[in-house]
């Protein structure tokens, strides 16, 4: 990684494909891989169709900054996507996802999009009340779309504070609800 940040605070940067073990790096101390495989967040980072920014800190030295946080935004014809936000569990409450989701959404304005989208575990309570203060409101419900949470979380990653999920699937396995909301960005 490039000298990009201080230690003080974080540094916004567009994500290239030279970044790719970042977010993996990122992925995998969470425990919840939102990007795919290695394969699909290299493509995803080389996408000119998608915009992909991440909050580096450090020390300021070559090889010492460190991606705190993410976020990927995918570009439609008329609208864009979230497609991904992740922020290191010891740095959330710090307000890094409301900055990025913030960035999201002026990347989609200045691609002349008219809508933001997104969906969201209907049991990730933190994240539906990020989205709603940032003025997104509520589209409808994909009934029983997430497959069960991986396991073992711990107790601190978001969704695992709030309603079970509901129950989907012949074998009666856990599945959640996504919450598909939007943000509007133009009078279209």
């Amino acid at each position: 990684m490039n000298a990009r940040s201080t230690a003080s605070k974080p540094v916004l940067v567009r994500l290239t494909e030279a970044d790719l073990p970042c977010v993996a790096a990122l992925e995998e101390a969470s425990g919840w891989p939102m990007g795919g495989s290695e394969a699909q967040l290299a493509a995803t980072l080389a996408d000119p169709a998608m915009a992909v920014y991440g909050l580096m800190v450090g020390d300021g030295q070559a090889g010492g900054d460190e991606l705190a946080a993410y976020a990927a935004v995918a570009r439609l014809p008329f609208e864009a996507e979230l497609q991904a936000i992740l922020v290191d569990e010891a740095r959330r409450g710090q307000g890094l996802a409301r900055k990025l989701l913030a960035v999201v959404a002026d990347q989609a304005r200045d691609w002349g999009s008219e809508r933001l989208l997104l969906e969201v575990r209907a049991g990730n309570a933190p994240a539906i009340a990020l989205y709603r203060a940032a003025g997104f409101t509520d589209d409808g419900v994909r009934r029983g779309y997430y497959p069960p949470c991986p396991a073992p979380q711990p107790a601190s990653l978001p969704g695992q504070e709030t309603t079970p999920p509901r129950q989907a699937g012949a074998a009666g396995a856990a599945r959640e609800d996504a919450r598909l909301m939007s943000l509007t960005l133009c009078a279209g």
